[in-house]
């Protein structure tokens, strides 16, 4: 009777947590970012505790303060210094955008088999689509100010859980059984760090894709090809499908001028996206993750499947998490055979 009343109660508890956890899933989904990037920065914070100034050692909520005022100082630099000229881009874009719109249609009723493609309405339908695109942005105002709440909320759990994950994570071990706690001990410090490296390949990611957009966009003679290319290597942050809105704002411009410009600008970035895709995002990954080129891309498609653009923002460090997990629990090692016996 005792067991069938501790089954009862283990599985009411179940369905408790899994119901709670279906109606907080937003709220899961911010606490797991958060955490994840918080595991991310903490050895640069333990890296700034470890600086010296004479007898004096920054403590941790100090180094942390060192952190944001570094990455926030970078940021206003960038909008000091680097953004100017991509704000002059910007402003000529826009001056110039409705002016080059029927120089474009021009354009493409000069193809081949234009008139199959109701080139003549396409005016109506462009002012329809803008109109339509400018109701949907302002009746999804307070969607967008509550996925800057969620930035926001974001941000200051991370910077809790740097300065309080050790605590917690001396909690959680604290209820293990001591040889299992040390089990799960080992197998955290491993996939803490090859999660902290994550973001290192990540920015060397971001800066080819930006790099490599300069280059390409200046060569071609492409117009504001400074503001064009940076929103190329920071919208690499979303792989796979991040840098295809941009692109797409790239073709339409190239094509205002040239269609040679334009149709290169789809080749050099088709290129690029299977050499990122194929080669480069799979290897810079595993040497900073550890992980195969095949569960990089299966995790970067499972990611986005679940989750949208967070999950393929968090989908190659959480695959490693995964893969610690698995490495520890499923994988089964063979052990070494005896040697033979000497005759």
């Amino acid at each position: 009777m005792r067991e069938v009343r501790g089954y009862i109660v283990f599985t009411l508890a179940m369905l408790i947590l899994l119901y709670a956890g279906w109606h907080l899933l937003r709220v899961l989904e911010i606490v797991y970012v958060s955490a994840l990037f918080a595991v991310v920065l903490s050895p640069v914070v333990a890296k700034i505790t470890t600086w010296k100034i004479r007898s004096w050692h920054p403590s941790r909520p100090i180094a942390v303060v060192i952190l944001l005022v570094a990455l926030f100082g970078a940021l206003f630099l960038f909008f000091r210094l680097g953004l100017p000229p991509v704000m002059r881009d910007l402003k000529e874009f826009a001056t110039d955008l409705p002016a080059r719109i029927p120089v474009l249609l021009a354009r493409i009723k000069n193809m081949p088999l234009a008139d199959k493609l109701g080139i003549e309405n396409i005016t109506t339908r462009v002012e329809t689509a803008a109109s339509a695109t400018a109701a949907y942005i302002v009746s999804s105002l307070p969607l967008w100010a509550e996925h800057l709440f969620d930035i926001v909320t974001t941000i200051i759990l991370t910077v809790y859980f740097i300065l309080e994950g050790d605590e917690v994570y001396k909690y959680f071990l604290s209820t293990l059984k001591t040889g299992f706690r040390r089990r799960m001990d080992g197998m955290f410090r491993v996939a803490e760090e090859r999660v902290s490296r994550w973001l290192i390949g990540q920015l060397i990611l971001m800066g080819i894709q930006g790099a490599y957009s300069l280059i390409v966009f200046g060569a071609l003679h492409i117009r504001y090809f400074v503001l064009l290319g940076i929103l190329m290597g920071i919208t690499n942050i979303i792989p796979i499908a991040g840098n295809l809105v941009t692109i797409v704002i790239v073709f339409g411009v190239a094509a205002a001028d040239s269609w040679p410009h334009a149709f290169l600008v789809l080749i050099f970035y088709a290129a690029y996206t299977q050499f990122e895709n194929a080669w480069l995002t799979p290897r810079i990954m595993k040497q900073s993750v550890d992980l195969m080129g095949i569960a990089v891309l299966i995790a970067l498609l499972v990611g986005s499947t679940l989750a949208g653009i967070v999950g393929a923002l968090v989908a190659v460090p959480s695959a490693a998490l995964v893969a610690v997990f698995a490495d520890e629990f499923l994988v089964q090692k063979e052990e070494a055979l005896p040697a033979p016996p000497k005759v």
